[in-house]
């Protein structure tokens, strides 16, 4: 009797210790099918984790440099001990790749998303799955040995158009990346997806970290991809 009263006792008492909120986190990025991303709506701290007293890892802006409505691509979502719903997103900031957590308040309702730009600084190819098919596939021109186009995860975080400059053709898709040799020129070494004036060039190594694609090529991606497409470069 008394063993199983020493054992009921400590069973107990692993039960009273054990958290009473044990988070999960849902995946919400399924690429080439379905993804998110939202709007940004409150200024507040990215954190590494899901905790207002968690290390700051960057801030969401509400505008671009641009000028535009700032977006954050969305990755996964969990909710807190209290209850409040917490998202990953994807930051479009130094260094690449950096991802933070914030409120879920702080952002418009989840954008959904079914296409994902594929970009090969190798093959010198840009490619758009949507709904797990390939639908588009262009030749490019990325950045020069001293100058390369980085690489990793991105999102699409703003469209240009109007330009005067043929340098960068009809328009251009700013990105989440930044380059890592240009970093005061412009804006901060923004890397964009654009068109060009020099199409003889393309393919091969030709700029200062951005992609560039042929115009024809650049008006055929702008019918199939909008802000908040998931990008991925190798």
């Amino acid at each position: 009797m008394l063993r199983s009263s020493v054992v009921a006792a400590a069973a107990i008492a692993l039960i009273a210790a054990a958290p009473a909120h044990a988070a999960t986190v849902e995946n919400l990025q399924k690429l080439g099918h379905e993804s998110y991303f939202a709007y940004v709506e409150k200024a507040v701290p990215a954190k590494a984790e899901a905790s207002s007293s968690a290390r700051t890892v960057g801030k969401l802006t509400r505008k671009t440099g641009e000028g535009t409505d700032d977006v954050v691509l969305v990755i996964a979502r969990t909710t807190d001990s209290q209850d409040r719903v917490w998202l990953q997103v994807r930051l479009p900031i130094r260094p690449n790749g950096t991802t933070g957590w914030v409120q879920e308040s702080a952002l418009s309702e989840l954008q959904p998303v079914d296409t994902w730009l594929k970009i090969s600084t190798k093959t010198y190819k840009a490619t758009v799955i949507k709904n797990g098919k390939r639908v588009f596939s262009a030749t490019v021109g990325v950045g020069q040995k001293q100058w390369p186009t980085p690489k990793g995860q991105f999102y699409v975080r703003a469209k240009l158009t109007g330009y005067k400059d043929p340098t960068y053709g009809p328009l251009a898709f700013v990105t989440s990346a930044t380059s890592d040799t240009l970093t005061d020129w412009p804006g901060g070494g923004i890397v964009g997806v654009h068109g060009t004036s020099q199409p003889g060039l393309i393919p091969g190594r030709i700029s200062h970290g951005c992609v560039r694609l042929k115009n024809a090529d650049i008006l055929k991606l702008d019918k199939l991809i909008a802000v908040g497409t998931p990008i991925t470069v190798t």
